[in-house]
Protein backbone atom coordinates (compact mmCIF):
# COMPACT_ATOMS: atom_id res chain seq x y z
CA UNK A 1 0.00 0.00 0.00
CA UNK A 2 2.69 2.40 -0.03
CA UNK A 3 3.62 2.20 -3.88
CA UNK A 4 2.28 5.38 -5.56
CA UNK A 5 -1.16 4.68 -6.86
CA UNK A 6 -2.19 5.37 -10.59
CA UNK A 7 -4.13 8.08 -10.96
CA UNK A 8 -7.84 6.16 -11.70
CA UNK A 9 -6.94 3.99 -8.72
CA UNK A 10 -7.70 5.87 -5.80
CA UNK A 11 -11.34 6.23 -6.29
CA UNK A 12 -11.59 2.24 -5.93
CA UNK A 13 -13.25 0.50 -3.20
CA UNK A 14 -11.06 -1.08 -0.73
CA UNK A 15 -11.24 -4.52 -0.11
CA UNK A 16 -10.94 -6.41 3.47
CA UNK A 17 -7.96 -7.63 2.40
CA UNK A 18 -6.44 -4.27 1.40
CA UNK A 19 -7.36 -2.97 4.57
CA UNK A 20 -5.58 -6.02 6.31
CA UNK A 21 -2.83 -5.33 4.64
CA UNK A 22 -2.41 -2.04 5.90
CA UNK A 23 -3.07 -3.32 9.28
CA UNK A 24 -0.25 -5.41 9.27
CA UNK A 25 2.23 -3.14 8.39
CA UNK A 26 0.41 -0.91 10.89
CA UNK A 27 1.88 -3.53 13.66
CA UNK A 28 5.29 -4.65 12.22
CA UNK A 29 5.81 -0.87 12.73
CA UNK A 30 4.27 -1.24 16.05
CA UNK A 31 6.56 -3.79 16.67
CA UNK A 32 9.81 -2.47 15.79
CA UNK A 33 9.56 0.69 17.38
CA UNK A 34 8.29 2.93 14.41
CA UNK A 35 5.28 3.95 15.82
CA UNK A 36 4.02 4.63 19.97
CA UNK A 37 1.21 2.86 20.91
CA UNK A 38 -1.20 6.39 20.50
CA UNK A 39 0.09 6.87 16.56
CA UNK A 40 -0.63 2.96 16.17
CA UNK A 41 -3.88 3.31 17.69
CA UNK A 42 -5.33 6.14 15.35
CA UNK A 43 -3.40 5.15 12.22
CA UNK A 44 -5.59 1.36 13.13
CA UNK A 45 -8.52 3.00 13.53
CA UNK A 46 -8.50 5.37 10.31
CA UNK A 47 -7.44 1.69 8.73
CA UNK A 48 -10.90 0.31 9.22
CA UNK A 49 -12.73 3.66 8.59
CA UNK A 50 -11.15 3.86 4.94
CA UNK A 51 -13.37 2.89 2.37
CA UNK A 52 -11.29 3.67 -0.74
CA UNK A 53 -7.79 3.26 -1.71
CA UNK A 54 -7.09 7.13 -1.65
CA UNK A 55 -7.68 7.21 2.17
CA UNK A 56 -5.74 3.83 2.62
CA UNK A 57 -2.71 4.89 0.63
CA UNK A 58 -1.36 8.42 3.41
CA UNK A 59 -1.74 5.93 6.27
CA UNK A 60 1.29 3.75 5.74
CA UNK A 61 3.01 6.50 3.41
CA UNK A 62 5.74 7.53 5.51
CA UNK A 63 6.87 3.68 6.75
CA UNK A 64 8.37 0.83 4.78
CA UNK A 65 6.31 -2.28 3.45
CA UNK A 66 7.54 -5.47 3.78
CA UNK A 67 10.43 -7.07 2.72
CA UNK A 68 11.72 -3.35 1.21
CA UNK A 69 15.25 -2.54 1.94
CA UNK A 70 16.42 1.05 3.33
CA UNK A 71 18.45 3.30 1.12
CA UNK A 72 21.02 3.56 4.31
CA UNK A 73 22.73 0.17 5.54
CA UNK A 74 22.70 1.57 9.17
CA UNK A 75 18.75 0.53 9.47
CA UNK A 76 17.36 -3.08 8.57
CA UNK A 77 14.07 -3.22 7.11
CA UNK A 78 13.82 -6.63 7.49
CA UNK A 79 12.08 -7.69 10.28
CA UNK A 80 12.73 -10.16 12.74
CA UNK A 81 11.74 -11.96 15.38
CA UNK A 82 11.54 -10.36 19.20
CA UNK A 83 11.10 -6.89 18.27
CA UNK A 84 13.16 -7.22 15.40
CA UNK A 85 16.21 -8.53 17.74
CA UNK A 86 17.42 -12.37 17.82
CA UNK A 87 18.60 -13.47 21.12
CA UNK A 88 22.06 -13.72 19.59
CA UNK A 89 21.58 -10.08 19.34
CA UNK A 90 20.57 -9.40 22.65
CA UNK A 91 23.99 -11.00 24.27
CA UNK A 92 26.17 -8.31 23.81
CA UNK A 93 28.97 -9.32 26.69
CA UNK A 94 31.10 -6.86 28.23
CA UNK A 95 29.94 -7.61 31.45
CA UNK A 96 29.35 -4.51 33.69
CA UNK A 97 26.39 -3.69 31.34
CA UNK A 98 24.32 -0.73 32.10
CA UNK A 99 23.37 -0.42 35.84
CA UNK A 100 24.67 -3.08 38.49
CA UNK A 101 22.26 -2.23 41.45
CA UNK A 102 18.78 -1.36 42.73
CA UNK A 103 18.32 -0.01 46.26
CA UNK A 104 14.94 0.93 47.84
CA UNK A 105 14.78 1.95 51.23
CA UNK A 106 11.08 2.83 52.38
CA UNK A 107 10.83 3.39 48.60
CA UNK A 108 10.89 1.32 45.08
CA UNK A 109 13.04 1.23 42.16
CA UNK A 110 12.48 -0.23 38.75
CA UNK A 111 14.72 -1.16 35.95
CA UNK A 112 13.05 -1.94 32.81
CA UNK A 113 12.61 -0.88 28.79
CA UNK A 114 15.69 -1.22 26.68
CA UNK A 115 19.14 -1.42 29.18
CA UNK A 116 21.37 -4.07 29.38
CA UNK A 117 21.61 -6.65 32.15
CA UNK A 118 25.10 -7.24 34.12
CA UNK A 119 26.52 -10.27 35.02
CA UNK A 120 25.58 -10.15 38.68
CA UNK A 121 22.91 -7.43 39.28
CA UNK A 122 22.09 -6.86 43.16
CA UNK A 123 19.11 -5.64 44.42
CA UNK A 124 18.18 -4.36 48.23
CA UNK A 125 14.32 -3.36 49.39
CA UNK A 126 13.83 -2.56 53.13
CA UNK A 127 10.16 -1.15 53.39
CA UNK A 128 9.85 -0.68 50.01
CA UNK A 129 9.83 -2.64 46.29
CA UNK A 130 11.82 -3.13 43.11
CA UNK A 131 10.76 -4.46 40.07
CA UNK A 132 13.77 -5.98 37.74
CA UNK A 133 12.02 -6.06 33.98
CA UNK A 134 13.87 -8.10 31.35
CA UNK A 135 11.57 -8.19 29.12
CA UNK A 136 13.36 -5.91 26.59
CA UNK A 137 17.01 -5.92 28.04
CA UNK A 138 20.03 -7.11 26.72
CA UNK A 139 21.87 -9.45 28.56
CA UNK A 140 26.22 -9.12 29.50
CA UNK A 141 26.51 -12.89 29.46
CA UNK A 142 24.63 -16.01 28.49
CA UNK A 143 23.83 -16.75 32.37
CA UNK A 144 22.69 -13.57 34.53
CA UNK A 145 22.28 -13.55 38.41
CA UNK A 146 19.78 -11.51 40.02
CA UNK A 147 20.62 -11.24 43.90
CA UNK A 148 17.67 -9.94 46.13
CA UNK A 149 17.71 -8.98 49.45
CA UNK A 150 14.06 -7.96 50.50
CA UNK A 151 13.38 -7.28 54.39
CA UNK A 152 9.84 -6.33 55.38
CA UNK A 153 9.41 -5.53 50.94
CA UNK A 154 9.21 -7.14 48.03
CA UNK A 155 10.66 -7.26 44.62
CA UNK A 156 9.18 -8.82 41.18
CA UNK A 157 11.65 -10.49 38.86
CA UNK A 158 9.84 -10.29 35.23
CA UNK A 159 11.25 -12.12 32.02
CA UNK A 160 10.02 -13.07 28.99
CA UNK A 161 9.24 -15.65 27.36
CA UNK A 162 12.29 -18.32 26.19
CA UNK A 163 14.50 -17.64 28.96
CA UNK A 164 15.43 -20.52 31.53
CA UNK A 165 14.86 -19.57 34.93
CA UNK A 166 16.49 -20.61 37.79
CA UNK A 167 15.64 -19.69 41.58
CA UNK A 168 17.67 -20.59 44.57
CA UNK A 169 17.05 -17.83 46.65
CA UNK A 170 16.26 -18.08 50.82
CA UNK A 171 13.20 -17.05 52.67
CA UNK A 172 12.79 -16.42 56.50
CA UNK A 173 9.27 -15.70 57.07
CA UNK A 174 9.32 -14.46 53.35
CA UNK A 175 9.83 -16.48 50.15
CA UNK A 176 11.11 -16.90 46.77
CA UNK A 177 8.36 -17.59 44.17
CA UNK A 178 9.40 -20.52 42.02
CA UNK A 179 6.65 -21.76 39.76
CA UNK A 180 8.91 -20.12 36.87
CA UNK A 181 11.39 -22.86 37.07
CA UNK A 182 11.63 -25.81 35.31
CA UNK A 183 10.73 -24.43 31.85
CA UNK A 184 13.11 -25.36 29.41
CA UNK A 185 14.93 -21.88 27.54
CA UNK A 186 14.73 -21.44 23.29
CA UNK A 187 18.40 -22.28 22.06
CA UNK A 188 20.36 -19.46 22.37
CA UNK A 189 18.73 -18.00 25.09
CA UNK A 190 19.82 -16.21 28.59
CA UNK A 191 19.81 -17.98 31.89
CA UNK A 192 18.54 -16.06 34.58
CA UNK A 193 19.45 -17.24 38.42
CA UNK A 194 17.44 -15.62 41.01
CA UNK A 195 19.05 -15.71 44.39
CA UNK A 196 19.22 -13.82 47.43
CA UNK A 197 17.57 -13.52 51.26
CA UNK A 198 13.48 -12.69 52.18
CA UNK A 199 12.68 -11.78 55.79
CA UNK A 200 9.38 -10.53 55.98
CA UNK A 201 9.15 -10.04 52.23
CA UNK A 202 9.07 -11.85 48.90
CA UNK A 203 10.71 -11.99 45.24
CA UNK A 204 8.21 -12.77 42.61
CA UNK A 205 9.51 -14.52 39.67
CA UNK A 206 6.99 -14.15 36.29
CA UNK A 207 7.16 -14.49 32.59
CA UNK A 208 5.47 -11.81 30.40
CA UNK A 209 5.30 -10.94 26.82
CA UNK A 210 6.10 -7.27 25.91
CA UNK A 211 3.32 -4.79 25.21
CA UNK A 212 3.90 -4.76 21.64
CA UNK A 213 3.61 -8.64 21.38
CA UNK A 214 0.78 -8.53 23.75
CA UNK A 215 -0.96 -6.45 21.23
CA UNK A 216 -0.08 -7.77 18.33
CA UNK A 217 -2.38 -10.97 20.33
CA UNK A 218 -5.16 -8.95 20.65
CA UNK A 219 -5.12 -8.09 17.42
CA UNK A 220 -4.92 -11.62 16.40
CA UNK A 221 -7.85 -12.12 18.60
CA UNK A 222 -9.92 -9.62 17.14
CA UNK A 223 -9.56 -10.92 13.86
CA UNK A 224 -10.29 -14.19 14.70
CA UNK A 225 -14.04 -13.00 16.40
CA UNK A 226 -14.52 -11.46 13.57
CA UNK A 227 -13.94 -14.28 11.50
CA UNK A 228 -16.24 -16.03 13.21
CA UNK A 229 -19.16 -13.29 13.35
CA UNK A 230 -18.87 -13.23 9.65
CA UNK A 231 -19.29 -17.28 9.46
CA UNK A 232 -22.55 -16.83 11.76
CA UNK A 233 -23.74 -14.16 9.56
CA UNK A 234 -23.07 -16.26 6.22
CA UNK A 235 -24.98 -18.84 7.50
CA UNK A 236 -27.65 -17.09 8.83
CA UNK A 237 -28.20 -15.86 5.22
CA UNK A 238 -27.71 -19.18 3.73
CA UNK A 239 -30.63 -20.39 6.45
CA UNK A 240 -32.78 -17.28 5.35
CA UNK A 241 -32.35 -18.38 1.62
CA UNK A 242 -33.46 -21.71 1.87
CA UNK A 243 -36.20 -20.74 4.07
CA UNK A 244 -37.57 -18.21 1.34
CA UNK A 245 -38.31 -21.51 -1.22
CA UNK A 246 -41.27 -22.13 1.31
CA UNK A 247 -42.17 -18.40 2.38
CA UNK A 248 -46.19 -19.48 1.15
CA UNK A 249 -46.44 -22.77 3.27
CA UNK A 250 -45.13 -20.04 6.29
CA UNK A 251 -47.42 -17.76 5.36
CA UNK A 252 -50.22 -20.29 5.70
CA UNK A 253 -48.50 -21.76 9.30
CA UNK A 254 -48.69 -17.64 10.46
CA UNK A 255 -52.21 -17.46 9.36
CA UNK A 256 -52.99 -20.55 11.33
CA UNK A 257 -51.66 -18.84 14.19
CA UNK A 258 -52.92 -15.77 13.78
CA UNK A 259 -56.29 -17.46 13.84
CA UNK A 260 -55.69 -19.50 16.69
CA UNK A 261 -54.72 -16.62 18.79
CA UNK A 262 -57.78 -15.15 17.84
CA UNK A 263 -59.57 -17.57 19.41
CA UNK A 264 -57.68 -17.71 22.64
CA UNK A 265 -57.85 -14.20 22.91
CA UNK A 266 -61.72 -14.47 22.50
CA UNK A 267 -62.20 -17.23 24.94
CA UNK A 268 -59.90 -15.42 27.97
CA UNK A 269 -62.35 -12.37 27.20
CA UNK A 270 -65.56 -14.62 27.66
CA UNK A 271 -63.79 -16.10 30.69
CA UNK A 272 -63.38 -12.81 32.08
CA UNK A 273 -66.82 -11.07 31.45
CA UNK A 274 -68.23 -14.06 33.24
CA UNK A 275 -66.23 -13.82 36.44
CA UNK A 276 -66.63 -10.36 36.40
CA UNK A 277 -70.47 -10.85 36.70
CA UNK A 278 -69.83 -13.48 39.37
CA UNK A 279 -68.20 -11.22 41.15
CA UNK A 280 -70.35 -7.85 40.94
CA UNK A 281 -73.25 -10.61 42.00
CA UNK A 282 -71.14 -11.70 45.26
CA UNK A 283 -70.13 -8.47 46.05
CA UNK A 284 -73.85 -6.77 45.80
CA UNK A 285 -75.04 -9.92 47.88
CA UNK A 286 -72.63 -9.06 50.49
CA UNK A 287 -73.44 -5.15 50.78
CA UNK A 288 -77.24 -6.37 51.09
CA UNK A 289 -76.37 -8.86 53.59
CA UNK A 290 -74.34 -5.76 56.01
CA UNK A 291 -77.20 -3.60 55.51
CA UNK A 292 -79.67 -5.66 56.74
CA UNK A 293 -77.48 -6.41 59.89
CA UNK A 294 -76.88 -3.02 59.87
CA UNK A 295 -80.36 -2.42 60.57
CA UNK A 296 -81.25 -4.92 63.15
CA UNK A 297 -78.15 -3.41 65.43
CA UNK A 298 -80.03 -0.40 64.81
CA UNK A 299 -82.97 -1.80 66.04
CA UNK A 300 -82.14 -3.59 69.05
CA UNK A 301 -80.56 0.04 70.34
CA UNK A 302 -83.75 1.66 70.10
CA UNK A 303 -85.68 -1.26 71.94
CA UNK A 304 -82.92 -0.87 74.59
CA UNK A 305 -83.63 2.94 74.88
CA UNK A 306 -87.44 2.49 74.93
CA UNK A 307 -87.40 0.03 77.97
CA UNK A 308 -84.96 2.57 79.81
Amino acid sequence: MTDELPGGLPELRASDADREQVAEVLRDALAEGRLDMEEFEERLEATYAARTYKALEPITRDLPAPGVSAPSPAVSMVKRPDGGRGWADRIVGGGDGTSQWGIAVMSGFERKGRWTAPRRFNAFAFWGGGVIDLREADFAAGEVVVNCVAIMGGMSVVVPPGVEVVVRGFGLMGGFDHREEGVPGDPGAPRVVVTGFAFWGGVGVERKVTRAERLRQKEERRLEKEDRRRERLERRAARRQELGAGSGARDDLDDSLEEARSIHRAAMEGHRDTHSGRHEELHERRGDDREERRRARQDRREERRDRD
